[in-house]
């Protein structure tokens, strides 16, 4: 199993609806082969701050899912919400 765990902090005027922006990208990640999981949280002490928990089948962690249709949209379509990335 492969655990990949990414902190990150969202525009304040954004970080209310980031479950939201980013939902489309959640649900088509959790759909990829081997995803056992795909969860993000909110910092209760930090609004603006997520922490985002995957996990994966160890061998089913390749290439092909980031180089998938999703991931490269969120790659362009996410970043510009992001104050700073992990």
């Amino acid at each position: 199993m492969i655990i990949i765990t990414d902190k990150f902090r969202i525009k304040c005027q954004h970080a209310q609806d980031w479950p939201a922006i980013a939902a489309d990208f959640t649900a088509a990640t959790r759909l990829d082969p081997g995803c056992l999981w795909f969860d993000c949280s909110r910092n209760i002490e930090n609004l603006e701050e997520y922490v985002l928990i995957q996990t994966f089948r160890e061998d089913e962690v390749s290439a092909t899912r980031v180089n998938s249709e999703h991931f490269k949209q969120a790659r362009v379509t996410l970043p510009p919400y992001v104050v700073s990335p992990r």
